[in-house]
């Protein structure tokens, strides 16, 4: 009869790394010598400079806080299904930080002795927990590791060349030692390759090139009948599966060959599995930012750019596959976005029949306003020109209306659906002079109904897309001063960031759609990436901070200006880059905005991590609630 309890540990550890590396039967195994352990909250679990325990934890329910000692700030917050006090198990050393339970918490405390073979016999398993053991960097709270998401092992600065993996052609063109020279180059012929490989045993033994065959076969200097094994390359160059474009590079000029042959481990005595040649690695390069903004500036045609846009999609999955931190990614990401924008403004401009009369700004809003926009969504977009005297105004409007519409339709023509609600400069609403601007903001400010509310929250996002900053700025310094000298309408500006929907019920389940085409579905945009966005705008005008639009880096602006809140603005920027990459992923894998996630398509980790991002929402409210005292209009 098996161990019920046991048996409930083992399926809470198979939903996380690295239990999740082994067998059902050896977790079982593990889980019969664990040890539950009950923690009051701030009780400590070891402390600083202690000796150290025969085990490792888990966390099952509640947090433990890492600390340098008591009195410090928190280093790292170890939640549901995270690791903690590894070093018995790495280094023969007492404790270099307490643990403390952040809250009532139950630990599963793992003994090192059974643990550590599965760690020598497993590599993933081993590789995991040195990874961890090194970084400290599980969640949010990190310190040294802010910015990381989940699964990120990768640093910012690190060289973009160095971080994309190149990619081979898994269709390997063969023959053997015996394969005379003639018969190699028809099959080259044939198969349109530049180069085949000569196996014996299936394993790579010499490779034949173009160069060889022009070398050796066409100077005279072997006939046509010589075998393979006579004029092949030997030994072969071999590489591991995993290779990143600058590796391959290097590899190529070391040796002066066009060609590398791709093993199972990387050496000549395992199965060939894939060639790469310089042309594969000036393919990976193609998707390097730096040669597809080149592209884009040389882009002369709209369907020139939506080919472009395509290599950015490509780009963005890559980085995603790699664990690139999203800070990286959005930048990168939005920069290219914004190029294929101000090309699309550059291209109509130059088919206009004349010169824009004034000076103009074209304004992005919304989730590109803020550097967010990595999936191909609709447009929101505006256009602002300067003041003209009366009797010009008609022609100037008129000037900039007929921009607007070709630029709008530009956009669309390269992947950007139109905006349904036609928040788009083509509207005549959003095409206006400074001057007409500033009264809209003002009667946004002093008229607060729900429409005004909703739509100072989509314009208060934006950024400078193409034109002139010196616009941008003037109407920047009117929106603040303007909002100073009404303070009443941060009350109606919170009301409307407080009524986002909570994404999970009393019992923590998730909240899902009730009715219409996402009958069921999560909405990870309106239930929690808008209740962050929405509180760090509201916040971030509140410190009357300009040029800051992207929410992140209004958290992190936000965790400066207040020290005392640091902790929670931080947890909020982790989290929101975290909803964006999950977002992301699904998007990109459904090929839609992900904006509705399907349950049933999550593994149970999955949602775990998902949920563990919606903890900072609650207590960034009630800061809000509290600070602008807006509980009685409620």
């Amino acid at each position: 009869m098996k161990n019920t309890i046991s048996q409930r540990v083992a399926d809470f550890l198979k939903n996380f790394p690295p239990f999740s590396f082994l067998k059902q039967m050896d977790l079982e195994i593990i889980s019969e010598q664990i040890t539950i352990i009950y923690k009051e909250k701030d009780s400590v679990v070891f402390a600083l400079n202690e000796e150290t325990h025969e085990c490792f934890y888990v966390v099952h329910k509640g947090a433990v806080a890492l600390r340098a000692d008591q009195h410090s700030d928190i280093m790292d917050m170890c939640d549901e299904g995270d690791i903690f006090g590894l070093r018995p198990l790495i280094a023969n050393e007492n404790y270099k930080m307490e643990a403390r339970a952040y809250e009532e918490t139950i630990l599963y405390a793992i003994p090192i002795n059974v643990f550590r073979p599965y760690a020598l016999e497993k590599k993933a398993v081993g590789n995991f927990l040195i990874e961890s053991f090194a970084s400290n960097t599980l969640n949010p709270f990190s310190k040294s590791h802010r910015g990381k998401l989940y699964g990120e092992e990768i640093e910012a600065d690190t060289k973009l060349l160095d971080l994309q993996e190149v990619k081979y052609s898994k269709k390997i063109i063969s023959c053997s030692s015996s394969t005379t020279a003639k018969e190699a180059a028809e099959i080259m012929l044939n198969k349109n390759v530049g180069a085949i490989l000569v196996v014996e045993n299936s394993l790579p033994i010499g490779i034949i090139t173009d160069k060889d065959l022009r070398n050796k076969i066409v100077t005279g200097a072997f006939p046509i009948t010589t075998l393979a094994s006579e004029i092949m390359t030997a030994p072969v160059i071999t590489y591991p599966t995993k290779m990143t474009i600058t590796q391959a590079q290097m590899a190529m000029m070391k040796s002066d060959i066009s060609h590398l042959c791709i093993t199972v481990d990387g050496t000549i005595n395992s199965k060939a599995v894939g060639m790469l040649s310089k042309h594969d690695v000036m393919v990976s390069i193609g998707n390097n930012p730096a040669v597809l903004l080149r592209a884009i500036k040389r882009a002369k045609k709209f369907k020139k750019i939506k080919l472009i846009r395509a290599g950015i999609l490509h780009l963005l999955q890559g980085y995603l596959d790699q664990n690139i931190p999203m800070t990286l990614t959005s930048k990168i990401i939005s920069e290219l976005n914004d190029a294929c924008t101000k090309q699309v403004i550059g291209i109509v401009l130059k088919k206009m029949d004349s010169q824009p009369p004034v000076k103009f700004s074209w304004l992005a809003l919304g989730s590109q306003g803020r550097s967010e926009q990595l999936l191909q969504t609709d447009q929101d977009n505006a256009l602002i020109y300067e003041d003209v005297a009366e009797e010009l105004e008609e022609a100037t409007k008129k000037y900039f209306l007929e921009l607007a519409t070709r630029i709008n339709k530009g956009l669309f023509d390269i992947g950007y659906e139109y905006c349904p609600a036609e928040m788009m400069a083509s509207n005549p609403d959003w095409c206006l002079s400074l001057s007409e601007c500033k009264n809209k903001v003002h009667h946004w400010i002093t008229n607060t109904g729900k429409n005004e509310v909703l739509l100072s929250f989509i314009f208060f996002d934006y950024s400078l897309a193409y034109g002139d900053s010196d616009l941008v700025n003037n109407l920047s310094d009117f929106i603040f001063e303007d909002v100073k000298a009404n303070p009443t309408f941060y009350i109606h500006l919170v009301s409307g960031a407080l009524q986002s929907q909570s994404p999970t019920g009393f019992f923590r389940e998730f909240l899902l759609e009730q009715d219409g085409a996402h009958k069921d579905f999560f909405n990870i945009k309106n239930r929690a990436l808008m209740p962050l966005a929405d509180a760090a705008r509201v916040l971030i005008l509140s410190h009357s901070v300009k040029s800051i639009s992207n929410t992140a880096e209004r958290f992190e602006k936000l965790a400066e200006l207040e020290p005392a809140n640091s902790e929670l603005y931080l947890a909020c920027a982790y989290s929101y880059k975290a909803l964006l990459k999950f977002r992301t992923k699904q998007g990109l894998l459904h090929n839609d905005s992900g904006q509705y996630i399907s349950l049933d398509t999550l593994s149970k980790a999955e949602k775990i991590k998902l949920k563990s991002t919606f903890k900072t929402i609650k207590e960034l409210q009630e800061i809000i609630r509290i600070r602008f005292n807006a509980s009685n209009i409620l």
